[in-house]
């Protein structure tokens, strides 16, 4: 399949639900293999529930894009805009405006298809539409093969910060694309 089959919208209201199951989906693949399943179910509650998805969707400061194959979503991106709040990424992060890639997730049958590419070219676009001029995210330390996707994608290291998964303490490194 070619990134061109691949639709990457702006997500609205109606998609929460779907996007939640996603994200219940995708979410685990990214964890260290040592984060238990009922961390990562506190997780999923807390975080990427259809009514957070909702709060997020509703919330100006956010951008939901999801990426669709015939009339499916298959992948979301979640942009923050403002200030990172976390003092380690503030002390990196330099360049204002910005945006945090916060979220970026693709069903595992669609990896090495070209959405994830499709979604990260909509979210730097999406980005950059809106003046700013860098994209940041934090990647866990563990997650070589999206480390190696975002260096690939013109994201480079410039430091870390640590992220709590249920009661586990995880160890990000913090990503920067300069637009």
């Amino acid at each position: 399949m070619s990134d061109s089959a691949v639709r990457v919208d702006r997500a609205e209201l109606a998609d929460a639900a779907e996007l939640s199951k996603v994200a219940a989906v995708t979410f685990p693949l990214a964890c260290p293999p040592t984060t238990t399943l009922e961390d990562m179910a506190v997780f999923i509650a807390e975080v990427l529930s259809e009514e957070r998805f909702r709060e997020y969707l509703a919330d100006p400061s956010r951008i939901v894009l999801k990426a669709v194959l015939d009339a499916r979503i298959i992948g979301y991106a979640l942009l923050n805009s403002g200030e990172p709040a976390n003092p380690a990424v503030a002390r990196v992060i330099t360049a204002r405006p910005v945006h945090e890639l916060s979220k970026m997730y693709v069903l595992p049958g669609y990896h090495g298809d070209g959405v994830s590419a499709a979604l990260m070219s909509g979210a730097v676009a999406t980005a950059r539409g809106t003046g700013s001029v860098a994209v940041w995210l934090a990647v866990n330390q563990e997650n070589a093969r999206a480390q190696r996707f975002y260096g690939k994608h013109g994201f480079a290291c410039v430091g870390t910060k640590d992220f709590m998964v249920g009661t586990q303490l995880h160890h990000d490194y913090v990503m920067e694309l300069r637009l």
